[in-house]
């Protein structure tokens, strides 16, 4: 099968459009005839080295966590889903090799959904890892109620647009910071209060007009604003990260109530974006479409940082 590869880390001309053989599978496992793999910021992260000390690899690696496509084979054992079945799924493995950017990937039956019949298999490959991350933060991390205030930041990219729409459809009231080119977009996914992040103070204004503190923030952003994100907290007041944190244990003897969320599969929560993506509760914006033998570009798209939803992969 062709396949992007990287065999040692560095930059996007480590990426190369190499041969490499079929994924084998367990009784448990599907194998996958990818049609639309996503591309995420982790991605050129591991491509860098960046993340060699916390997630084991092998060489060749291929990279990619989300994928959609058609079910080519299935393991002795697999129930779920048959030859022909169109599928999305989380593709991460544990030691990071066998990924998405390939014309077949094999994942446990457990990790896959099936693809809704009027998602584009490009819209299906942009729910798995963004999807379940924002998911698993407001939902099983934050526990986010109807009526409660939540900052997003960086709300434009794929998981905060994500975030944004579940936390709308929960009925809870948004604050977000993105460029002001992307002010329009975040309010149409929900957004309330919208906050210039070249141009202003977000702990300053939220100080003004939340005078008694928000319920929850959620970060995707990362170190430089979670200080202040969690001075804008009231007493017991609930912050995540999807990037690590520091003074995690200060903070929580402080009373506030700190997580961090590294994105688990999960079929179920998959299902159910994908039926909220069908009922027009969840719009899954793609910006950049790129054929698989351009993954340098997607990847010098994606190190911008300003990706407005999502960058795919085709096959």
């Amino acid at each position: 099968m062709k396949a992007i590869t990287l065999d040692r880390f560095g930059g996007r001309d480590v990426l190369k459009l190499t041969n490499q053989p079929l994924p084998e599978i367990g009784p448990q496992d599907i194998l996958i005839h990818v049609k639309a793999a996503g591309v995420n910021p982790v991605d050129w992260k591991i491509r860098e080295g960046l993340l060699q000390g916390r997630l084991p690899h092998q060489f060749p690696i291929i990279l990619g966590w989300e994928a959609s496509g058609v079910v080519k084979k299935v393991g002795e054992k697999v129930t779920r889903f048959k030859m022909g079945d169109p599928v999305m799924s989380y593709t991460r493995k544990d030691v990071i090799q066998g990924g998405a950017y390939a014309e077949y990937v094999s994942v446990p039956e457990k990790n896959a959904a099936k693809k809704p019949e009027n998602l584009s298999f490009e819209e299906a490959a942009a729910l798995p890892l963004a999807g379940l991350t924002a998911y698993q933060s407001l939902f099983d991390a934050l526990k986010l109620k109807s009526g409660e205030t939540i900052l997003i930041h960086a709300g434009a990219g794929g998981v905060g647009g994500f975030a944004i729409q579940l936390a709308k459809n929960t009925g809870a009231h948004i604050i977000t910071t993105a460029s002001s080119y992307n002010h329009e977009y975040v309010r149409s996914l929900g957004a309330e209060v919208v906050i210039d992040y070249n141009k202003e103070n977000f702990a300053e204004i939220i100080d003004q007009k939340f005078p008694n503190g928000l319920d929850t923030v959620y970060d995707t952003y990362g170190e430089p604003v979670q200080d202040k994100s969690i001075s804008i907290l009231k007493k017991g007041g609930r912050f995540c990260s999807i990037l690590e944190i520091p003074n995690a244990d200060i903070y929580k003897n402080q009373g506030y109530k700190i997580s961090y969320v590294f994105v688990s599969p999960n079929a179920v929560q998959l299902e159910e974006l994908g039926e909220l993506a069908c009922k027009g509760r969840l719009k899954i914006t793609i910006t950049h479409i790129f054929p698989l033998e351009e993954a340098k570009r997607a990847h010098e798209q994606s190190e911008t940082g300003h990706t407005r939803g999502k960058i795919i992969l085709t096959l």
